[in-house]
């Protein structure tokens, strides 16, 4: 994950990359960071991977009055600064504030097909008096982008925990002023630190707004903005027919989280974002939570309310739900106390109801096609590497022979024509993190003609046995990558008394023999 769109031209891969520097680039108080901030980049808190989701929360707080939430007394918004560039500056939630509450950072993972959703679209799902008497209510928020000018017609929100802004550009505005103290030319006043201007007066020594664009118009609000929307959604693989889906759809997560919609056919798109078919698993609508609401309003959101997060690249995710509360442990245990989290009251407790209900076996179905949202072709031992080890389990898949989207091997059958065969390998191929060689000088990669059978491998090098020590051949390195170090070393001993890639002298057990190999064989291959 976090690569860019494909199909992007060279002055946008150029945008692309530029972009991503300055996401992760800290902005130095000379700058205009702060006065008060809680990060001085983008990627601190957008960081699983460089743009995704992250593990940083950000405090927000306020009081009740009533029922309601309210603003304190003298600020002009909920959001906490946690840094400031002096302590004399600092900021601090008020101990008298009643409403005190964490929020973990959204992912910016494809924002740009996102935001190219026509509004139409999210609407069509929203059911505000629910007609259908199905328990969902969602409802659309309509807001008024950042750059919008005066008279604008509303949008569809759809960034944000409340679905309080519709547009990227306005995202990177308002993030760079609440979250850098960057003020731009759509947020150009300075937040003051608990409301106290006349502090503010003092700490703020760069004139606002202090995100200079360059001749072109184009500031550090546009090169962030270049970046996340060029972002590619994360993988799912495989792309259908996993039972666990069906039983998503039955117990009801579907009417919130809705898995496909169609990007719009504007001329003025970019042909990477237009008329694209995408899965973010997410209706962009705000929903009554219940229990799990932060009793936090913003604009017509109300405190009840929370817009539903797109589940595309989950099984990244650690902690889940926006108070960071389903955390640790394993993948399927944060799955299901977020699930759980959803009732016993708001508009998911009827879907927690219905997965509690499942039997082990159904729960596992479903936990495990959750599993598959932003997992990468090809990477079975779910470390985002395609290497040598997933070549080892590719060979196992082509020997099963027959395999469908609820076995392991689906990963491994991109086509889902029920088979992993040459076109599978040659997509392999072009996905290995690795150097491709071509020992026999055939024209074809080494580990296309092991796989396939063309060649024998008997060592598990990944190397030709016609090959022989005249091609390279290197029995001390199990990872095949040229180089006997501590990746082979590390290979040996997590297979320690077992058989496979380990057991290099092929005797049937991993012993002080194969250390012995890789230990004597240290360095470069010959």
């Amino acid at each position: 994950m976090g690569e860019k769109l494909n199909g992007l031209t060279a002055s946008q891969v150029d945008r692309f990359e530029t972009g991503k520097v300055l996401y992760s680039r800290p902005i130095a108080i000379e700058e205009g960071l702060g006065p008060i901030l809680n990060k001085s980049n983008c990627g601190s808190c957008h960081s699983n991977p460089l743009g995704g989701w992250g593990a940083i929360s950000v405090t927000r707080f306020g009081i009740e009055n009533k029922g309601a939430f309210e603003l304190y007394p003298g600020e002009t918004q909920s959001l906490a600064q946690a840094l400031s560039n002096s302590s004399f500056c600092a900021e601090l939630v008020p101990a008298d504030a009643t409403i005190v509450r964490t929020r973990l950072t959204n992912s910016s993972m494809a924002f740009g097909l996102v935001e190219a959703i026509p509004d139409v679209q999210i609407a069509a799902n929203e059911d505000p008096l629910d007609i259908n008497g199905d328990g969902v209510s969602g409802r659309v928020h309509w807001v008024t982008p950042l750059e919008a000018a005066p008279g604008s017609p509303l949008r569809a929100g759809r960034f944000g925990w409340k679905a309080q802004i519709a547009t990227v550009l306005s995202f990177s505005s308002d993030a760079s002023r609440n979250e850098m103290g960057l003020t731009n030319r759509f947020s150009p006043a300075e937040n003051a630190p608990n409301g106290d201007n006349a502090r503010l007066n003092i700490c703020d020594t760069v004139a606002d707004p202090e995100d200079v664009v360059d001749a072109n118009g184009v500031g550090f609000i546009d090169r962030v903005t270049d970046f996340q929307r060029y972002l590619a959604p994360p993988p799912q693989t495989p792309k259908s027919g996993m039972d666990g889906e069906l039983l998503f759809d039955q117990v009801g997560c579907a009417k919130c989280h809705v898995s496909q919609f169609t990007t719009s056919t504007a001329s003025s798109l970019e042909n990477s974002i237009r008329s694209k078919t995408i899965r973010p698993y997410c209706d962009f609508l705000l929903h009554d939570m219940g229990l799990l609401a932060d009793g936090i309003s913003d604009g017509n959101a109300g405190e009840a309310e929370m817009r539903t997060p797109t589940l595309w690249g989950v099984r990244r995710r650690d902690p889940m739900l926006h108070n960071g509360s389903a955390a640790g442990g394993s993948f399927t245990a944060r799955v299901t106390a977020a699930i759980a989290a959803h009732g016993p009251f708001g508009e998911g407790a009827n879907s927690a109801a219905a997965f509690a209900a499942l039997s082990a076996v159904e729960k596992t179905k479903l936990v495990k096609f959750l599993d598959s949202l932003g997992r990468a072709e090809f990477d079975f031992d779910g470390d985002s590497i395609v290497d040598i080890l997933d070549f080892f389990a590719l060979q196992t898949c082509i020997a099963q022979g027959q395999t469908n989207p609820n076995n392991d091997c689906a990963i491994a059958d991109i086509d889902q024509n029920g088979v992993v065969n040459s076109i599978d390998v040659d997509l392999f191929i072009q996905a290995f993190n690795g150097e491709i060689f071509d020992c026999n000088n055939n024209g074809f990669a080494d580990l296309r003609d092991i796989a396939l059978g063309v060649s024998q491998d008997g060592n598990n090098d990944g190397i030709p046995d016609e090959c022989g020590n005249e091609s390279g051949s290197c029995q001390a390195d199990p990872s095949g990558d040229r180089l006997v170090n501590g990746v082979d070393l590390a290979i040996i001993l997590s297979g320690w008394a077992g058989k496979g890639l380990s057991d290099l002298d092929n005797s049937g057990v991993t012993d002080g023999i194969d250390l012995a190999i890789v230990l004597s064989g240290w360095g470069a291959c010959p």
